[in-house]
């Protein structure tokens, strides 16, 4: 079965995924699971709903998510809308099965990343299968998020090993995360506010895009005032 999401004009080419119904695998071997391979040609915000609603609580990408090779603007718009996927659906609690590459380093780079549901594989860190253990061993839902109140924004970072709160109450960083959700060149967004976002690990360069990292939290796995 093939299911297409409404189409948008612009940006990367369409992305097909493949989705079922549940997150184990055994479950998803049974008949009826599968619900077969989504062509995603639409927002991701709305292919997430539209996922989410068709009931897909495992999603597989099709490619690696190449964060190494993003100095093409056609690469790095398709590394940007790859990841916001990952993000959007972790915020859903949905399990996704991804690769991802980095650029080669020494070791870290990947804890910027470690909110979102760890990858199947992981290349570029020098020690990258122990890289990926600490990943596994150290995720859990709600380890960076971000959700607004009346006024201003919070955001709850997790992901250092330590809780770093910050709250925001002008309209300018509501404004910037908008406008950074699913990648924006820098020069679009006020350059202090940004300069912060930075200096707090919250958003990611991208080529010649920059992304906003925390997700908003679509699933409490606990009460809210617990988090």
């Amino acid at each position: 079965m093939s299911t297409t999401i409404t189409e948008h004009p612009g940006g990367p080419a369409p992305l097909t995924v493949t989705a079922w119904r549940d997150y184990d695998p055994r479950a998803c071997a049974l008949p009826g699971m599968r619900l077969g391979d989504v062509r995603i040609e639409d927002s991701v915000a709305a292919a997430v709903d539209r996922l989410w609603e068709s009931g897909a609580r495992r999603v597989r990408l099709p490619r690696t998510v190449d964060l190494a090779a993003t100095g093409d603007p056609g690469a790095a718009a398709r590394a940007v809308r790859d990841l916001c996927l990952v993000r959007d659906l972790t915020a859903r609690a949905v399990f996704v099965e991804w690769r991802l590459r980095l650029a080669p380093e020494p070791s870290g780079g990947w804890e910027l990343l470690g909110h979102l549901q760890p990858p199947a594989g992981l290349e570029g860190p020098e020690d990258s299968a122990g890289a990926l253990a600490r990943w596994r061993e150290g995720h859990y839902l709600c380890k960076c998020l971000w959700r607004q109140g009346p006024g201003f924004v919070q955001i709850r970072d997790r992901r250092w090993g330590d809780l770093r709160r910050f709250t925001a109450d002008g309209p300018e960083y509501h404004a910037a995360i908008t406008a950074l959700a699913y990648g924006a060149r820098p020069g679009d967004v006020p350059a202090p506010v940004l300069a912060e976002f930075r200096e707090e690990r919250l958003v990611a360069d991208v080529g010649p895009l920059a992304l906003w990292l925390p997700y908003r939290v679509r699933r409490w796995i606990q009460e809210a005032m617990a988090i």
